[in-house]
This record gives C-alpha cells, sequence and structure tokens, in this order.
C-alpha cells in the first residue's frame, strides 16, 4: 500500500469523500446538513490517500489546523469493499505523523453515535472521548475524541 500526502485539490480524494458524504446522509438522516457545513474540503491542506497495489485509491484522511497545537482530524474514509485490511489504521498514523512534523501535540476530532466503525477505529487507535467541542457542543449525536501525539 502507497500513502500519498496531498492536499483537498486531490482528484481520488475529492472521489472518495463523495462516497464518504453519501454514506453519512444515509446514516445522519434529517442531521446531514448539520454536520456537512462543517466538512467542506476546499480549505484542506493536508489529506492523505492511501493506494492499492494496482493504484486504486482505497481510503483518505485529513487533518486541518484547530488550535495553535492540534489538528483536527477529518475526512476520514474506506469503502466497505475494502474494510478490514488496516487501510484506517495506516492513513491515521500518518496524519498523526504529519501532524508531530507540524509541531502540533494533539489530534482532536469528532465522529457520530452511528459510526460504530469511526468509534472502534479511534479507540483502538489510542484515542480518548472528550468532551463536545466548538461546534458540537450540545450536539447529543456526536462524540468526539483526542490523542496526544508522543
Amino acid at each position: 500500500m502507497k500513502l500519498l500526502r496531498t492536499d483537498s485539490t486531490n482528484k481520488d480524494f475529492i472521489e472518495l469523500v463523495k462516497h464518504l458524504d453519501a454514506d453519512l446522509a444515509i446514516r445522519d438522516g434529517d442531521d446531514h446538513l448539520f454536520y456537512d457545513q462543517f466538512n467542506k474540503i476546499d480549505v484542506i491542506k493536508h489529506v492523505v490517500v492511501a493506494y492499492d497495489e494496482a493504484n486504486n485509491p482505497v481510503g483518505c484522511g485529513a487533518i486541518k489546523q484547530y488550535e495553535t497545537t492540534s489538528m483536527e482530524v477529518k475526512r476520514m474514509f474506506v469503502p466497505i469493499n475494502q474494510r478490514g485490511k488496516g487501510i484506517a489504521v495506516k492513513v491515521l498514523r500518518e496524519l498523526e505523523l504529519w501532524a508531530k512534523e507540524l509541531d502540533n501535540t494533539k489530534c482532536i476530532l469528532e465522529t457520530g453515535i452511528k459510526q460504530p466503525e469511526a468509534i472502534a477505529l479511534y479507540k483502538k487507535s489510542g484515542y480518548q472521548i472528550t468532551p463536545n467541542y466548538g461546534q458540537y457542543t450540545g450536539v447529543e449525536n456526536s462524540v468526539c475524541f483526542e490523542k496526544h501525539l508522543s
């Protein structure tokens, strides 16, 4: 597997995000428009796209500066037919490494209670549940996490 560091203009990232948004629209139902407003990709400078041996895009994720020393993990996605292969773990590790290289000490993120695969990934990857932050404060369907980068 190859991991490519790029930005949000990458055509494979844009295509993967379309599939992510379609999945989230189903899972989130009536709440989708609320979440969608915080997930625009036009200003994301730090994107990782995973490719298989045949150079097909099989996963993605991004980080966005949140505070001076913390990055927010965004747009994590692996298509259903590619899940269970460790792709998301590798993408997440690369994002954390990149965040550290950019002098950040923490990654934060939000996911939904209707995304049990994501919750399991983050717990397995050392993230701790925290009180909801920013625009997610008081949102019952959101679960927020953080991980201090060592």
